[in-house]
């Protein structure tokens, strides 16, 4: 059996062979009550993100690192430039609404993403001999990634621009071996192990990092 807590509301998954019987699944997760409230306190403790207004020196993430936003005016379409290690620069039009604003950044973020999946992918198809036929990201509103092992297509979430790399490469690792291993048993979490022996610090990590007020977890 493998049993999970994820955050922001302790939402709690129980995954359970199906030759068990509904008694034995209800006893162990009694036993598991204090293991699972105590993942719950702690996911309620996480630092939360409100809603963004894309305004002058408001905190903005980047592949985990906090950045304060700049306005800066331009007459033609909007654009991000990131020149320092303190500064995201907007480039907009004195008038650009909130909506506006938050879809150029929103499409940088995209554009980065896909740069860094790219150069992730090359390496790992390679190194765990799989074949994947579409890379894309999408905001996902349960989970980081997802796979379709029949079409061999994978997506990830577009928050994961916002985290650190390593994270991101978890994820990606994770999503690759459900083409080796379907479910989330003991083969697929030693799978992950073998090519990625820290993941579950990157998963803690990643479940740690504050998140936006519609945020989850992996």
């Amino acid at each position: 059996m493998h049993l999970a807590v994820y955050p922001p509301a302790g939402r709690v998954r129980l995954a359970v062979p199906l030759r068990m019987n509904a008694e034995a699944v209800r006893l162990f997760a009694v036993s598991k009550l204090g293991w699972i409230r105590r993942h719950q306190r702690n996911f309620a403790d996480q630092e939360r993100l409100g809603p963004r207004e894309y305004k002058e020196r408001e905190s903005h993430y980047f592949q985990g690192r906090r950045y304060l936003l700049r306005i800066k005016e331009t007459s033609g379409a909007g654009y991000v430039e990131l020149q320092s290690k303190t500064y995201l620069d907007l480039y907009v039009k004195p008038d650009a609404e909130l909506e506006y604003r938050r879809n150029v950044i929103k499409e940088w973020h995209r554009r980065e993403l896909k740069k860094s999946i790219a150069e992730l992918a090359e390496h790992w198809t390679k190194k765990m001999n799989v074949q994947v036929a579409f890379f894309g990201v999408k905001q996902m509103k349960t989970k980081w990634g997802s796979c379709n092992i029949t079409q061999k297509r994978i997506w990830l979430n577009l928050e994961l621009a916002k985290k650190p790399l390593p994270c991101l490469e978890y994820v990606l690792v994770h999503e690759l071996a459900h083409l080796l291993e379907r479910h989330h048993n003991d083969r697929f979490h030693a799978l992950v192990s073998q090519y990625l022996p820290g993941w579950k610090q990157l998963r803690d990590e990643l479940n740690r990092l504050p998140v936006n007020h519609a945020d989850w977890t992996y």
